[in-house]
């Protein structure tokens, strides 16, 4: 689960470090999405392959991941 939690730190802090100072509602929730959303991928990715640590897996991660952190930051 390291990774879906790095990847969703990453993702939900860097905008925040370019609005210092601003606290968006519901930041919390985004957090949480966002970890869990990496969760359910790898585990999805553990399921398919049989075994942890694939390329593919990783770059699903980093696709949902972003693409969540995308469509939240858009529908401020």
């Amino acid at each position: 689960m390291a990774p879906a939690l790095v990847v969703a730190c990453i993702l939900w802090g860097l905008p925040r470090l370019r609005r210092a100072g601003r606290a968006a509602p519901g930041a919390r929730l985004e957090a949480f999405m966002l970890v869990v959303a990496g969760v359910v991928v790898l585990l999805a990715g553990l399921v398919y392959f049989g075994r942890d640590g694939k390329i593919a897996t990783y770059a699903a991660l980093v696709v949902v991941q972003g693409t969540l952190a995308w469509w939240l930051h858009r529908r401020r």
